[in-house]
């Protein structure tokens, strides 16, 4: 292992900067990773433009990325279920760089097959959508809706509840053009929110029920709009704000309807916590990601040397999918 490795700083500008530090060294219950490729997710575009003093951000420096695959090359004390040379994919602050440290709870084994570029876009998406699902109580059989389904965790969370079992699933988008995207990763009924109500759109394809879990990756009103169409004793799980984070809701939906209500965000201040989520979702998911059920939609691989050019099809927000990473 060399001295040195090459990682990606914010907080110098619009973009990341490579910069040369040396290569960590795992600390008690850590491993640490050669990152083979790693994922952008858009946390990676807001915390960039947060810290960009060119446009009033911070100018706080900070080592970027969450998200990656690659081989264990050392593990750290208490370390006794993950051996050198494993593959693996995980998620991790700090993680756009050759090497990475790791709570060794935080990654699952890479299962044959899998190369390392479609390995790094799954964590996330597995588990996020994996804990919220669990979060509101799935059981195989039921209707689930899943709102930004296009997104690229929502794509990945279409194919997990058809590998889970679960009855019927709708999902909505904004654009009629990806109507058919969304039918081949799982989708019975996809309901175009820019031309349909969505609350009605739900009832009429439930008979009038609802359904019976709802994931939602939007929030404003369109988590408002969830609500009635959620099925009596049924749960809405929010996952993200792609609209906002602000919303009014009609109390008489929740309250009438008997629903739970639950928001989630599996952060890394919560480590124990975070490493349960992803023991659970690797016990039910490995399986189905390894016979190719569950796979990350790429919509693109580049490198550090054209970071530039990811950040900037992150921030267009047209991408179809993961922007990959690969590392020198």
């Amino acid at each position: 292992m060399t001295a040195t490795m090459t990682a990606l700083f914010g907080g110098t500008g619009p973009h990341w900067t490579p910069r040369q530090v040396p290569v960590p060294q795992p600390g008690p219950g850590q491993i640490v990773v050669r990152a083979h490729a790693v994922a952008l997710n858009n946390a990676d575009a807001a915390m960039l433009e947060a810290a960009d003093p060119t446009a009033g951000g911070s100018g706080k420096e900070y080592q970027a990325g969450y998200e990656f695959a690659g081989q264990v090359t050392a593990v750290g004390d208490g370390v006794d279920t993950i051996a050198v040379g494993r593959r693996v994919m995980g998620t991790a602050p700090a993680s756009f760089a050759q090497y990475v440290p790791a709570d060794h709870r935080h990654v699952l084994p890479i299962p044959d097959g899998l190369d390392d570029t479609e390995a790094c876009a799954l964590p996330t998406g597995l588990l996020t959508e994996h804990g919220a699902l669990m979060t509101g109580g799935f059981r195989p059989g039921q209707s689930v809706l899943i709102t930004g389904a296009t997104s690229s965790i929502g794509l990945i969370g279409l194919q997990i509840v058809r590998a889970l079992g679960t009855g019927q699933i709708i999902a909505t988008t904004r654009s009629a053009a990806k109507r058919d995207l969304l039918k081949q990763a799982g989708a019975d009924t996809v309901i175009i929110t820019g031309e349909h109500d969505l609350s009605q759109s739900v009832l009429d394809a439930t008979a009038g029920k609802g359904v019976d879990l709802t994931l939602d990756h939007v929030g404003g009103q369109t988590f408002a709009a969830c609500l009635p169409a959620t099925a009596v004793d049924g749960a809405v799980v929010n996952i993200g704000r792609l609209d906002q984070a602000a919303t009014t809701i009609d109390l008489d939906a929740l309250s009438y309807r008997h629903l739970r209500v639950h928001g989630v965000s599996f952060g890394f201040t919560r480590a124990t916590e975070l490493g349960a989520v992803i023991a659970a979702a690797g016990q039910d998911l490995l399986p189905p990601v390894s016979d190719g059920r569950v796979r990350p939609l790429i919509d693109s691989i580049l490198s550090f040397d054209t970071v530039d050019q990811a950040v900037t099809r992150l921030r267009s927000h047209r991408a179809l999918g993961k922007i990959v990473l690969t590392v020198p």
